[in-house]
């Protein structure tokens, strides 16, 4: 996964099915490390340290701009 930067860990699926839709409106390359292994087994979310949200450094930028207007207290969604 060359080119490719975390920038969020999550514990779940769930808790960032809306943030996979928003990335692929705006056509942002990403990828969650893990995502099968958890979603097959999940309890080993903590020993596999999590769900790794990575994102070309091309749209990284922008990425974090969508996770930050998640976060912000203007918008009903929140990333968990």
């Amino acid at each position: 996964m060359k080119n490719f930067v975390t920038i969020a860990v999550f514990t779940f699926p769930h808790e960032y099915a809306v943030l996979k839709l928003l990335f692929d409106q705006e056509d942002i390359r990403y990828v969650f490390q893990n995502e099968t292994m958890v979603g097959v087994f999940p309890f080993y979310s903590n020993a596999l340290g999590g769900i790794h949200l990575q994102v070309h450094t091309e749209d990284r930028e922008r990425a974090e701009e969508i996770l930050d207007s998640l976060n912000g207290t203007s918008s009903p969604l929140k990333i968990v």
